[in-house]
């Protein structure tokens, strides 16, 4: 996976602005970090934090088009949310493009929304995403802090 990455990497940064670059390499290092506490995967866990917004400058017309060439039916809700509309198109194109393993995808799908019955990497990347080095926000260090006792207390 290693020159994988390194591919992966290019496309990140040509498809991102500095700020969201740099987001994502902070997400990739906050979700490695977190695997190697809770036991996950460290790599995979890199990987999905790089990936996780891969789409997210996408304009809204090619992200739509990602989803008619895979046929993807949008729910009246996930229509009403295109902020949301990345997660969904980032792991369609991630499969498409570099064959991920479904473990990353689903985390990439799911780290804007959640979802029940979360696996331990779709909580290391959904709790990644918001106490990442970049993130500033009121509330961001005891945030931090309960990412240190369990995944799900940062959750809650």
């Amino acid at each position: 996976m290693e020159f994988q990455e390194t591919i992966l990497l290019e496309d990140i940064r040509a498809r991102l602005s500095d700020e969201r670059y740099r987001h994502s390499l902070c997400v990739a290092e906050c979700a490695e970090a977190l695997a190697r506490k809770y036991g996950a995967d460290p790599e995979k866990a890199r990987v999905a934090g790089l990936a996780h917004d891969v789409l997210k400058e996408h304009p809204k017309e090619d992200t739509l088009r990602v989803f008619a060439m895979h046929c993807v039916c949008l729910t009246p809700v996930e229509s009403a949310s295109p902020k949301l509309w990345h997660a969904m198109a980032g792991a369609l194109y991630l499969r498409k493009q570099y064959g991920l393993p479904e473990d990353i995808l689903s985390a990439v799908r799911y780290h804007t929304t959640g979802k029940e019955n979360m696996t331990l990497l779709e909580k290391i990347l959904f709790v990644a995403d918001f106490i990442s080095e970049d993130r500033d926000y009121p509330g961001v260090e005891e945030m931090r802090e309960r990412a240190q006792i369990s995944l799900e207390s940062a959750m809650e």
